[in-house]
């Protein structure tokens, strides 16, 4: 089992990003990934770091560390940028990339409304998922599809990996089961620990719960992750809430990950 780690992104300054990004590299952690939002969810008064240049920025400040979009939409930019893009990174990191795709959802709309992009049907983003994928894969870059639904689950036949994300471990390992099989079957999530179960406490009442939260202490998140193992999963990429106000948050998630060595 391989142990992710989201970054501090929906700020204006990348120095909090990076610092967790090498202290991520430093601790052990296999993978650093960012978002692809405009904004936080519902939050559009908020920044949001570009995905692709903090990723950028990383190739230059870390050297071992996987480096992984969580995920990149299509639809925001034209496929052959995209692709592009992918491409010049997985180059810059050295072969470090994951490029995991999606299509985004209705809750998407609109960030990208906003700005006046098109927000395509759903069977047209799929096809541009699948097609994504096929160029980026025929680069030699590493591909993952993230979605829920059975027509997203189905295009991951197209990439080296599927990544469910926000579900308990019985409805992921459920969903997991429709993904066609020889790919990689990857978890990701908000977490919340702490080293007590108080200081656990104390965090869900200061950033307050909200579904599919994994909260409680170290051991809870080791039990979370050793039953998405049993079930089939090779990554847990956790976005921790406190990730950009707890220095703690990455030596937490590293202690975890060392059950795995």
């Amino acid at each position: 089992m391989l142990i992710g780690i989201t970054l501090p992104q929906f700020r204006h300054d990348a120095e909090a990003a990076i610092t967790v990004a090498r202290r991520a590299e430093a601790a052990g952690l296999d993978g650093v990934f960012v978002f692809d939002h405009l904004w936080p969810m519902g939050q559009r008064m908020r920044p949001a770091l570009h995905s692709t240049t903090l990723l950028g920025a990383l190739a230059a400040e870390t050297d071992r560390v996987l480096l992984g979009t969580l995920v990149a939409r299509v639809g925001l930019v034209p496929d052959a940028v995209l692709v592009h893009t992918l491409v010049s990174l997985h180059r810059m990191t050295g072969g470090r990339l994951i490029a995991a795709l999606g299509t985004g959802d209705s809750l998407n709309r609109e960030e990208n409304e906003a700005y006046g992009v098109p927000f395509a049907p759903v069977a047209d983003r799929v096809a541009s998922v699948v097609d994504c994928c096929r160029r980026l894969r025929a680069a030699g870059v590493t591909t993952w599809i993230g979605g829920r639904s059975p027509a997203v689950r189905m295009a991951a036949a197209n990439a080296d990996g599927w990544n469910g994300w926000g579900i308990d471990v019985p409805t992921w390992a459920g969903e997991a089961a429709g993904v066609p099989h020889g790919g990689e079957l990857t978890w990701g999530g908000q977490v919340l620990i702490g080293r007590t179960q108080a200081e656990a406490d104390a965090k869900l009442r200061t950033h307050g719960s909200r579904p599919g939260l994994v909260a409680g202490t170290v051991d809870d998140l080791n039990a979370h992750i050793d039953a998405l193992a049993a079930a089939g999963a090779s990554w847990a990429v956790c976005a921790p809430l406190d990730v950009g106000t707890d220095p703690d948050a990455v030596e937490m998630l590293s202690e975890v990950a060392a059950a795995y060595r």
